[in-house]
C-alpha cells in the first residue's frame, strides 16, 4: 500500500494565531500515529510562521514512526537539521512572501549547492528527498548528483483538478513518477492533495507516499484529527 506522511504545519499555524500553547502539534503528530500515518511532515521555515525550534526538537523525540523535516537551502536550517537528524529532510524552496509553498525547488539552478547539502546530509545518515515539478530535466538533474528520492510537486494538478481540467497534470505526474522510477528514485508526491483528487495520485505505479497536510488538517475541524487521518488512509 502507498504511504501516508501527514503534515503539520497548520496545526502549528492555529496556535501561532493566539501566541499560545494550543493546540499542540506534538500532541497532533501522536494521534496522527496513532491513527496509522506512516510518517510526520514538518517545514521549518525561515520566518518560523509556524512550526518552531522546539517544535522539531520535540517532534525527533517523540515521533515513533518517521520524520521528515522539510526545509529551505539556507544554511542556518541546514545547521539545525543536522543537530536535530530527522530521519529524513525534503529540500524545498522558500519565499517570505509565499501563503505556501509555491513550485518546485529548482535544481539545476541550485545544483552544486544541493549536491553539498546532500552529502552532508548522508555523512550524517539523513535521508534527503528534494520538492520538484514532474519535470524531466529536473529529475535528470536530482539524478545525476545521487539524490535518491523526489517528491513530485502536484499543486498543477490539484488547481486543474478543481477545473476538471487535469488530464493533462495527471499524465505528466504518470509519465515522470515512470521516468524517475527507471532511474532509480524513490517517488513520493504532494502538495494540493485532498480528499477528492488524491485517488488518482495513489494509484500511480511506483508512487511511494503521499505528504498530505492542509486538507488533513481542514476535516479534523469537522470530524477529528484521528478520523481525518483514517479517511485520508482509506482513499490510499
Amino acid at each position: 500500500m502507498i504511504k501516508l506522511g501527514v503534515n503539520i504545519d497548520h496545526m502549528a499555524t492555529l496556535r501561532q494565531a493566539r501566541g499560545g500553547f494550543d493546540p499542540d502539534p506534538i500532541l497532533a503528530a501522536r494521534v496522527c500515529e496513532e491513527a496509522g500515518c506512516h510518517s510526520i511532515v514538518a517545514h521549518l521555515r525561515e520566518d518560523r510562521r509556524h512550526i518552531q525550534d522546539r517544535d522539531i526538537v520535540m517532534l525527533r523525540k517523540t515521533i515513533k514512526t518517521r520524520f521528515n523535516l522539510e526545509m529551505s537551502l539556507n544554511p542556518e536550517i541546514v545547521k539545525i537539521a543536522l543537530s536535530i537528524k530527522p530521519d529524513q529532510v525534503t529540500l524545498v524552496p522558500e519565499r517570505r512572501q509565499e501563503l505556501t509553498t509555491e513550485g518546485g525547488l529548482d535544481v539545476i539552478r541550485h545544483l552544486t549547492k544541493i549536491k553539498q547539502i546532500n552529502q552532508a546530509f548522508l555523512k550524517a545518515k539523513i535521508d534527503v528527498s528534494l520538492f520538484i515539478a514532474p519535470d524531466k530535466k529536473q529529475i535528470d538533474a536530482a539524478a545525476k548528483i545521487g539524490i535518491k528520492a523526489i517528491e513530485l510537486h502536484t499543486g498543477v494538478y490539484a488547481h486543474a483538478f478543481a477545473d476538471r481540467m487535469a488530464v493533462e497534470e495527471f499524465a505528466q505526474l504518470k509519465n515522470m513518477t515512470l521516468h524517475a522510477r527507471k532511474l532509480g528514485l524513490v517517488v513520493n508526491a504532494g502538495h494540493g492533495l485532498n480528499y477528492e483528487n488524491t485517488y488518482a495520485v495513489a494509484r500511480i505505479k511506483g508512487m511511494s507516499e503521499l505528504n498530505i497536510g492542509h486538507s488533513i488538517m481542514s476535516r479534523a475541524v469537522f470530524v477529528g484529527l484521528k478520523k481525518a487521518v483514517r479517511e485520508m488512509l482509506a482513499l490510499l
